[in-house]
């Protein structure tokens, strides 16, 4: 495709990891725009009644990567960043994370162009019901299946499930996953993520021989990602000596009291005003010597400025995208091995959990939270296993090695369905 609307900086990063895979894969060139671009991309505008009378106009979008394997899986943000591009190439990593998982899913992903945090309840409310009302002729729980993003919550997805049952006559649990558990939402969704990240770095401290209790960890994000992956490193015995959100940094190599951390966020909605002694220049955390790095908030954190500055022993990437392509090529050319967890293994606690609770909500039978867990970290396990062994079969890098499990899938499964008509 030689023009496209898919463009800046993330989607360009996308492509750029796409190509190096379809280089690897040794993807014929006839096939590799099918396998890359999204199926669908949607824009709407979005207009609310704001408190002071106004009404604004917010731009929404939801792209739509593949529906060979199933319906479309994703999650949907609140950000001033949102644009099309961006929102593209996170629905594109959502596609190889799902299929590196064997879940029945093309990725999907959507937005709004927005700082939740400059609306009050009632226009969160009224701008979240208004997004999905324009998107129920483009989704369904068998089409395009929606989730929490940064900038959204339980009570966001309540609010679009909501909205779309209206419309229907009756209630669809199914339409969306991250919800409440009173509203058909699954116990240990809101955990997923981040536990999932903990049991990732628990296998990677096992792989190199590190103990836990002798550990120490990184976070940069403190949302629900990062604050639930500090808070079950720290139960595994993991101190944790640095953690950052979009307002603040703290450092301390003595270790962090992380439950009062989170007690502080709850009562404040950020980690500024936590401590006067330990603050730290957000850019310098990353660079402190660590055995666990956990980037968990935005893409493209680590870069090729930055990336030969890392001292720490195992990246675990919490966030989507945020090693850049130049990062990579430093971290693979350096000889002290940075063990690597590429975002779409190490976050997709996310989407495999959201899986269980479209099952859930289908069936109308729900698990217990043991079960939940159990059958997660079943899975991780074996996709953890898949990408050690694929790399050192092939000596290519543990994201090489994942993203080529996952493109393979989705190359398998349009190549035995074939072009319609």
């Amino acid at each position: 495709m030689s023009r496209s609307i898919y463009s800046g900086p993330v989607f360009e990063m996308a492509r750029q990891q796409f190509d190096q895979v379809a280089n690897h894969l040794e993807i014929p060139e006839m096939e590799r725009d099918r396998l890359l671009y999204p199926k669908r991309a949607i824009a709407v505008s979005c207009p609310i009644h704001r408190d002071d009378g106004r009404t604004e106009v917010f731009q929404g979008y939801r792209v739509q990567h593949h529906l060979t394997l199933g319906p479309t899986k994703g999650g949907t943000r609140f950000a001033p960043s949102v644009d099309v591009g961006e929102v593209a190439a996170l629905a594109v990593w959502m596609s190889w994370k799902c299929a590196l998982a064997g879940l029945p899913y093309g990725g999907a992903k959507g937005g709004i162009t927005v700082d939740p945090y400059t609306l009050s309840p009632r226009e969160l409310e009224a701008l979240s019901r208004r997004y999905m009302q324009e998107m129920i002729p483009f989704v369904g729980p068998h089409t395009d299946v929606m989730a929490p993003d940064m900038g959204t919550n339980e009570q966001v997805m309540a609010w679009f499930m909501d909205t779309y049952s209206m419309y229907q006559g009756q209630t669809i649990n199914e339409i969306v996953t991250g919800k409440p558990v009173s509203a058909g939402g699954t116990l240990g969704r809101r955990e997923a993520t981040g536990r999932g990240v903990a049991y990732l770095v628990g296998r990677a401290l096992d792989h190199l021989g590190i103990k836990a209790a002798s550990a120490t960890a990184i976070i940069q994000g403190f949302g629900n990602v990062g604050s639930v992956t500090a808070y079950s490193l720290a139960e595994r015995g993991v101190k944790i000596i640095g953690v950052s959100d979009h307002t603040a940094a703290y450092y301390d190599s003595a270790g962090l009291d992380v439950s009062a951390l989170q007690k502080h966020v709850a009562q404040q909605g950020q980690l500024a005003g936590f401590s006067t002694e330990s603050t730290i220049d957000p850019s310098e955390l990353l660079l402190r010597k660590c055995d666990v790095l956990v980037p968990a908030a935005m893409e493209q954190v680590i870069t090729g400025q930055n990336a030969s500055e890392l001292k720490c022993r195992i990246l675990a990437e919490g966030a989507n995208g945020p090693t850049t392509p130049e990062a990579d090529a430093i971290l693979d050319q350096r000889c002290d091995g940075i063990f690597v967890l590429p975002d779409i293994l190490c976050n997709a606690g996310g989407v495999i959990v959201s899986y269980f609770e479209w099952v859930q909500d289908l069936q109308r039978l729900f698990w217990e939270e043991a079960e939940v867990f159990d059958r997660l970290y079943r899975i991780l396990e074996r996709s953890f296993q898949q990408v050690i062994a694929r790399a050192k079969r092939d000596g290519i890098s543990h994201r090489m090695a994942a993203m080529a499990i996952g493109v393979s899938v989705v190359q398998s499964a349009k190549s035995t369905r074939g072009l319609f008509p």
